[in-house]
Formats: C-alpha cells, sequence, structure tokens
C-alpha cells in the first residue's frame, strides 16, 4: 500500500522543483558517441533547491538477485516522508563492475523519474523545436542501393553499407 504524501513535503517539494537546475549534458558515452547527465550532474541539479527546502534525498536499495534496485526517497525535516518507487535494473555482467554499473545507472534513472527532471539539451533548444527531417539525395542513395547490390562478398558489402550510412 502506498503511504500518502504529507502536506509540508508536498509543499516543500514543489517550492523545490521549481529551483531545480539543469541536468547538464557533460560525460560521453563512447558506445554511441552522445554526451549525457551523470548521477553527479543530475545531484547537482536537485540537491541545493532539495535542501534549501528542508527535504533530504536518500536512495535506499534492495536485494535483488540479478542486478539491482533503488528507490529514491525525499525526507522533509517535519518527518514526512516521500518514496518514489523501486526501479529495478539488471546487471549487464555478473560481476562488481557490472553490479555498480547498475547501480549508477538505476539511481541516476530513478532520480530522473522521482524529480521530473530532464537532462538539458545539448543545444539548450532542441526541445522546443521540431526536429529538421535530414535531406535525402535520391540519385545518391541509389548509387549507394546499387554498390550495395553489386557487392560479390562480404568485405565489399561492408564498404559499400559503410560508404551509405556515413553519407
Amino acid at each position: 500500500m502506498e503511504t500518502p504524501i504529507g502536506k509540508q513535503i508536498a509543499a516543500a517539494f514543489v517550492k523545490a522543483q521549481r529551483q531545480f537546475g539543469p541536468a547538464l549534458k557533460t560525460s560521453t558515452n563512447p558506445h554511441f558517441r552522445s554526451k549525457y547527465a551523470d548521477l553527479s550532474n543530475c545531484i547537482e541539479a536537485v540537491i541545493g533547491a532539495l535542501n534549501d527546502n528542508g527535504i533530504g534525498l536518500m536512495q535506499r536499495t534492495y536485494d535483488c538477485p540479478n542486478g539491482v534496485m533503488v528507490e529514491t526517497i525525499f525526507v522533509h525535516e517535519s518527518g514526512e516522508v516521500m518514496e518514489c518507487g523501486l526501479l529495478n535494473v539488471p546487471a549487464a555482467k555478473q560481476d562488481p563492475q557490472g553490479y555498480g554499473s547498475a547501480l549508477t545507472y538505476a539511481r541516476r534513472y530513478s532520480l530522473l523519474a522521482a524529480t521530473g527532471l530532464a537532462p538539458e539539451d545539448d543545444d539548450g533548444n532542441a526541445g522546443s523545436r521540431r526536429p529538421e527531417a535530414p535531406q535525402i539525395d535520391a540519385g545518391m542513395m541509389a548509387d549507394h542501393i546499387a554498390a550495395i547490390d553489386a557487392s560479390a562478398n562480404k568485405e565489399e558489402l561492408q564498404t559499400a553499407y559503410k560508404a551509405a550510412y556515413d553519407a
């Protein structure tokens, strides 16, 4: 059964949320060559506003056989508590590094969901405009498809596909 949210913590949380900063994307994921807001950036975006409004941040972990389970909890100085639900993240590898990675991921995403925070757009405006459709040169696309179709072996196919992908 869900614990009802107390009036004092609810009012303080709304005030704090108005003061949250952006979760800046300063870390790079080498596998996808993309930027993301790491756990410290996410905490930094909210902790000052939470504390200034009498709210402490806790992230409780629970036993989980295949990964980690985390729950973000906010505690108000009045003693009222706001529990935000469990998040289960499987560990990609069953070793300390796999569990550590899953724990960091779970803590970050649990915090983002609990606070309603979304990482900052890379250019500050991406969320407010419609993405532009990529311009495709039909002739060039036909040439790439022809090169893929004409591939005689795996190496030629890989080369043609890479050229098409890069284009």
